[in-house]
Order: C-alpha cells, then sequence, then structure tokens
C-alpha cells in the first residue's frame, strides 16, 4: 500500500458560516483535502470584509506552508474536530466562480478605495459537492483570500485583480491534480470575447 503523498497546502480560505466566517489552510494529499482550521485572529466583522474584498485587511500573519505541517500526523489532523476531512473519492464537483464586490452603500471607505485605484474588487470562491460519511450530498462554499504577507508584497507590481487571479488559479491547479475531471471554471471567471 502506497503511502499518502502531501501535494500542497492552499495557505488560507475563508469559509462562510452564519456565526462567523472560518478560516483553514488546506493541506492537499493524493487522497483526500484537510481543511486545518485556524486560529481565529480577527472578529467576525473583519473575516466579511475579507471576504467580500477577496484580500487580507490584517497584514502581519505569516502564511503557513507545507513545511509547518511536515511533522504532524495526517490522522492526528484528520481526527481533530475543529477539521475538515473530505476524500477526493467522495467528491462529486469543483466550480470555481468569481462574484464582483458589492459593498453596503454606507461602506463608503471601500467604495473611495476602489475608485481611487480605479478598481472593481473581485472575489474568487469554490463550490465543492462530495458526500458525506452518511452518503448525503454536502456542497461546501470557500473564498480564497490571501493574506496580507502574500498580497501586499505583489502589489508593488501587479493589480489587485490580478494577484487575486493567480491565487484563485493556485488553487484550482493544486486541486485539478487530485481531482482530475471533477473540475471546472465557472462562465464568469473566462476572460469576455471582445
Amino acid at each position: 500500500m502506497n503511502p499518502e503523498e502531501r501535494v500542497a497546502l492552499v495557505h488560507r480560505v475563508l469559509v462562510p458560516d452564519d456565526e462567523t466566517p472560518k478560516e483553514y489552510a488546506v493541506l492537499v494529499t493524493d487522497k483526500r483535502s484537510i481543511f486545518i482550521r485556524q486560529q481565529k485572529t480577527r472578529s467576525a466583522f473583519v473575516l466579511r470584509r475579507e471576504m467580500s474584498y477577496g484580500t487580507a485587511l490584517v497584514t502581519d500573519t505569516v502564511p503557513k506552508t507545507l513545511d509547518d505541517y511536515k511533522e504532524t500526523s495526517l490522522e492526528h489532523l484528520a481526527a481533530d474536530q475543529s477539521n475538515l476531512t473530505i476524500p477526493h473519492d467522495n467528491v462529486i464537483s469543483l466550480e470555481m466562480k468569481k462574484e464582483r464586490s458589492r459593498p453596503q452603500r454606507l461602506n463608503l471607505v471601500v467604495r473611495l478605495a476602489m475608485k481611487m485605484q480605479k478598481e472593481e474588487f473581485q472575489v474568487y470562491n469554490f463550490e465543492m459537492k462530495y458526500l458525506d460519511t452518511s452518503s448525503q450530498e454536502v456542497i461546501l462554499k470557500f473564498y480564497t483570500v490571501p493574506l496580507g504577507a502574500y498580497f501586499k508584497p505583489r502589489r508593488q507590481v501587479q493589480n489587485r485583480d490580478t494577484i487575486l487571479r493567480e491565487y484563485a488559479i493556485e488553487t484550482l491547479e493544486i486541486l485539478q491534480k487530485v481531482l482530475p475531471g471533477k473540475t471546472r471554471v465557472g462562465p464568469e471567471v473566462l476572460p469576455q470575447a471582445t
């Protein structure tokens, strides 16, 4: 029996929740994806804004890497009730989508930032359909929201949408390797014909 191979780590995704969005790093192996719950570092208000803007508002958190988890047993991570483990054989489909940010009318700061930067804030998310342990279909929606330490250095030479798109595409490519034939890109993500 071949040992389970660690393929990659997506350093941050946010999963919506009624109370507060949850932050995860996603450890992807050749057999499953383990959503590792990260310690809460921000208020629900800030996390919801980050999902709306597509980027972290706080820049002081250093992204985790695959090396940070190399000494941790995969079985230990999978057994932790705060984590979410999805066997790749149970995945039905994965779709990458793009949402245009819709800041509330009263969110003047965001509207001014978009106007000054001459950019619309784009948000990329994924919808993963899979079967849970009781063979019920579940849809997991998660947003690719990079930490400031990833975003800020790239902002010196790239525009916001390029950075966010590249982070989402990197996530998609990682998951395409382990979910062949199950991934697709929503039509709103594809470049529009001119």
